[in-house]
């Protein structure tokens, strides 16, 4: 089980070019993305989201990635003779029209722009790319590791409150079968205080006593609820994104449980489902962060 939530760096470094890599996640409903990336390795966008893709399920994914060079020294300069011979000669129709004291010089005919221009070496594509790859599969080890991590404490939590969610439960499963005969022995003693023992109906009180066991059954629910945390327990040890799934599952747990609670009519339940219900919030909380 991952979390969406992590860091992850690589580095790459070959003939004096560093690619640097880092990936942070955080929560999201699915995989989104923000990419920053020189210009030059724009063509290498598509390879790193398909590399990323296969890793990360869900999640919102911000990918940087940087380019070093240890020395700029290769280059070349190139002189455009044909520029510099026309500025010169219109320089010097300029003098003969104006007749000023000539100081052009060739420091200044250095000055011009373009005259004189510094070619960039162009980088080998394929060198980069490999780098840049490198540089991203171990940037994604060292997240996948972080999320993993974090998804082992987020599986401990989750189990911990699935416990406790079986032990409220096992007390609800204790406390449903006396509901209506509490409801009875209440009505009795209602009764007794308004009429005497011998005008009581006791096929009437047989019968709403029966209707009210019949409202306030609560076994379809507990068994449901009971299947959904066993559910819960098995995405725990899947090997395959389930935070979507873990996301639909909640909300049944938390549509047992308010049946359970709405139906019941027994304080000591209510109770109970208010405790579940903590319970439920904290792992919703928790599923919200799953890949």
């Amino acid at each position: 089980m991952y979390s969406m939530t992590g860091y992850g760096k690589g580095v790459a470094k070959e003939y004096g070019k560093t690619i640097t890599v880092e990936i942070k996640t955080v929560n999201h409903r699915y995989l989104d993305w923000g990419i920053k990336m020189p210009r030059n390795f724009l063509f290498l966008e598509d390879m790193v989201k398909k590399t990323v893709g296969t890793a990360i399920a869900r999640g919102h994914v911000d990918l940087f990635l940087t380019y070093e060079k240890e020395s700029v020294d290769d280059g070349a300069y190139t002189v455009d003779t044909e520029l510099a011979r026309n500025y010169l000669e219109a320089v010097e129709k300029l003098n003969a029209s104006l007749k000023v004291k000539d100081d052009f010089t060739l420091t200044s005919l250095l000055k011009v722009p373009d005259v004189i221009k510094r070619e960039q070496p162009v980088d080998d594509e394929a060198l980069l790319a490999r780098l840049a790859e490198e540089a991203l599969k171990s940037a994604l080890d060292s997240l996948k590791a972080m999320r993993l991590r974090e998804g082992e404490s987020l599986k401990a939590d989750i189990s911990s409150k699935l416990d406790k969610i079986e032990n409220a439960l096992e007390k609800i499963k204790e406390y449903a079968p006396k509901v209506a005969e509490n409801y009875k022995k209440a009505l009795d003693a209602r009764i007794a205080e308004v009429l005497e023992p011998s005008k009581t109906d006791m096929q009437r009180l047989a019968t709403e006593v029966a209707l009210f066991a019949d409202r306030c059954a609560i076994d379809e629910e507990i068994t449901r609820l009971a299947a959904h945390i066993a559910h819960m327990r098995t995405l725990l040890t899947a090997d395959e994104p389930v935070g979507r799934k873990m996301d639909f599952l909640v909300q049944e747990f938390n549509r047992e449980t308010n049946t359970i609670g709405s139906k019941a009519n027994d304080m000591n339940i209510t109770s109970l489902v208010l405790s579940i219900k903590n319970e439920i919030e904290k792992i919703r909380e928790q599923a919200a962060n799953i890949e």
